[in-house]
């Protein structure tokens, strides 16, 4: 590995304790405004349940592409990659037509701090998985037209890790705004 690539890498994982700390704080300022109340009966849990098996399943075919990407399989790494983003894809998808639905019921973030606070936490997550799914068909199309370049090997390992990362950051945010706030 080259030292531009370990530079690379390195400023990465800088990057991503960045986003660390702002989806630590996003939890915080979440879990103070949880004390006004419950979203639970406003979410449909039917179908944040099949977001989140969306994006985790998401997260294997990432893994898979990565696999197929070591061994220099560029068209089969294309379609786990193509399969990741199918599935990153619904996952937004469906997330924006909840939120469409809760604005429409009068539940949008103007609403009180809970709902300002949920709706930047979760949207903030959902920006991220959208950025993620550009980066994701830039590298695909890279990837197609180039070939499996070390330096395109590395932009996908970098892009892998920040995949897998949102997927921890979304058990998080399921775990925290769904599971316990429906027990509250």
């Amino acid at each position: 590995m080259s030292s531009e690539t370990r530079t690379r890498e390195f400023g990465f994982w800088i990057y991503l304790m960045t986003d660390l700390i702002l989806f630590t704080s996003l939890f915080a300022t979440y879990a103070v405004m949880a004390r006004e109340g419950s979203i639970s009966a406003i979410v449909d849990l039917r179908q944040v349940f099949l977001e989140t098996m969306l994006l985790l399943s998401s997260s294997a075919t990432c893994a898979v592409a990565m696999v197929f990407m070591e061994r220099r399989k560029k068209e089969t790494m294309l379609f786990w990659l193509a399969a990741t983003f199918l599935l990153g894809s619904g996952f937004v998808f469906i997330e924006i037509g909840e939120f469409a639905r809760m604005i429409r019921e009068g539940y949008g973030p103007q609403r009180n701090g809970l709902f300002s606070a949920f709706f930047t936490l979760v949207g903030t997550h959902g920006l991220h998985v959208s950025m993620g799914l550009l980066w994701m068909l830039v590298t695909m199309m890279q990837t197609w037209m180039t070939g499996l370049s070390s330096s395109l090997q590395s932009r996908m390992s970098r892009l892998a890790m920040f995949w897998h990362f949102l997927d921890i950051v979304w058990i998080c945010v399921f775990t925290e705004v769904y599971l316990l706030g429906s027990l509250s």
